[in-house]
């Protein structure tokens, strides 16, 4: 049988430390010295306007680099400003941050378990995709963090237009995929990769976090085998 898992991307595979906000002041470091922002100070400014903060609503017309990055670089603009940057030093620095967050070499880490766990269950017949609301340079984040040897195909929001928990976002991962045999989804958050996947008819498992209500969890992704053996 064809035997297919899914696996979310920030989070559970891999993570940056800090995430938007840590990248937001790791740029105002390296440009700004001496700034007197912190990382908390821009967590309200960061909580909607991302494409998955609207799950519900598709947006094809996002489905280029350049559409998805002049529709959240304008988020991270107005961050800027809401912390005291002028708009015209603003605009640069969200340039400087969109090139930070795309580079592999600067901040993005695989988990210590990332690479033997693909390992062991691609050994016991598993195939490999990725399916994640991300940026649209994932394909290239994957490649440069040595997991393309593993990770067959990449479904990422920014191009198919559907952000997780949308039961479309799951159905273009299966088409995409061949409609395998046996499917399952891995990832860390309970609405967008759990809820979303067992609503669209595919058993899930929530990895790294401990909502109360999931039903399949796992510690470590190491443990992701006892569910799907």
């Amino acid at each position: 049988m064809d035997r297919l898992i899914l696996w979310d991307f920030d989070g559970t595979l891999a993570f940056r430390p800090g995430m938007w906000r840590g990248c937001l002041i790791e740029t105002l470091d390296a440009y700004e010295p001496g700034h007197s922002v912190c990382a908390d100070d821009l967590i309200p400014w960061l909580r909607d306007g991302f494409p998955w903060h609207a799950a519900e609503t598709p947006h094809p017309q996002l489905g280029t680099a350049e559409a998805w990055w002049a529709h959240v670089g304008a988020v991270l603009r107005r961050a800027y400003e809401r912390v005291g940057l002028a708009p015209e030093r603003a605009a640069e620095l969200a340039v400087l941050a969109r090139q930070r967050y795309v580079d592999c070499s600067v901040g993005w880490r695989l988990f210590d378990d990332t690479v033997p766990a693909l390992e062991q269950l691609a050994g016991a017949g598993w195939r490999h995709a990725i399916l994640s609301n991300h940026v649209p340079e994932l394909p290239a984040l994957v490649e440069g963090l040595g997991l393309s040897s593993f990770v067959e195909r990449t479904i990422n929001s920014a191009t198919t237009g559907y952000e997780k928990p949308h039961p479309e976002a799951f159905a273009v991962a299966l088409r995409e995929c061949g409609h395998p045999g046996e499917v399952w989804m891995v990832g860390d958050n309970p609405v967008a990769d759990v809820a979303g996947a067992e609503a669209a008819g595919i058993p899930a498992i929530l990895v790294r976090a401990d909502d109360g209500d999931s039903r399949r969890r796992a510690a470590t992704l190491l443990d992701v085998a006892a569910h799907v053996s």
